[in-house]
């Protein structure tokens, strides 16, 4: 229970947009919680706690937990209540199969209709990469996906990213923490932006699709690692 308040307690203080609704808000703030590492699969989530943590009444929240249900983000607990929802290895691997899929039509959209803009922007991220620190790195490798969803210029796939991006929230710490990753998820971006400025779709897509399987291959070598 203190780590759940300690938990919501820090995700209450992060930045929202404005304009949002409470339920919206409590929603935003829950996602926040997974992004950040505060709320972890498998996690309990009691409306009340929640609620008195975001200064919230119960109703927005509730709604809030209707929704996220609804999403696949939280599930029945053991014992009943609801918790942070945990996938097995089948689900990782169904989650990687349709990520690969997604974000190589992504790529191959990307060198076909990406501006100028969309690929000096990119081409920036990557050349940023190298000097970040170490506690930066997954947030900007989250941002230079969402540069290249968008620069894909299309609307429906970008809707099916959105959806994937909130079910690897609950794949727990990201896979830039082992030794080497980072270095060579770098390298495989470059491969990407580099065929995107070329206007090589079919090449693009190739590097896009490596560097997912690159990533599933060590979310695999990351839960082999786990005790138990």
């Amino acid at each position: 229970m203190r780590a759940y308040a300690t938990a919501m307690r820090r995700t209450a203080t992060l930045p929202l947009p404005a304009g949002q609704s409470l339920a919206e808000q409590a929603y935003e703030r829950f996602r926040q919680g997974l992004r950040s590492g505060a709320l972890q699969p498998g996690q309990r989530v009691l409306e009340a706690e929640l609620a008195e943590r975001l200064g919230m009444s119960r109703t927005p929240v509730r709604e809030a937990i209707r929704r996220l249900q609804s999403e696949g983000l939280l599930a029945p607990g053991p014992g009943g209540g609801l918790c942070v929802a945990a996938y097995g290895h089948a689900e990782v691997d169904e989650l990687y199969v349709m990520r690969e899929a997604l974000e190589g039509t992504a790529a191959r959209l990307a060198a076909q209709h990406a501006g100028r803009p969309d690929i000096m922007l990119l081409q920036r991220m990557v050349a940023e990469e190298a000097g970040l620190p170490a506690e930066a790195v997954a947030e900007h490798n989250r941002r230079f996906h969402r540069a290249l969803h968008q620069a894909a210029h299309n609307r429906y796939l970008l809707r099916a990213l959105s959806a994937l991006s909130d079910a690897l929230l609950l794949l727990g710490p990201t896979t830039l923490e082992l030794p080497g990753r980072a270095v060579a998820a770098r390298e495989e971006h470059a491969r990407i932006v580099a065929a995107v400025a070329a206007r090589d779709a079919a090449g693009a897509e190739a590097a896009a699709r490596a560097h997912i399987q690159a990533a599933h291959a060590a979310r695999l070598g990351m839960a082999a690692a786990e005790p138990g």
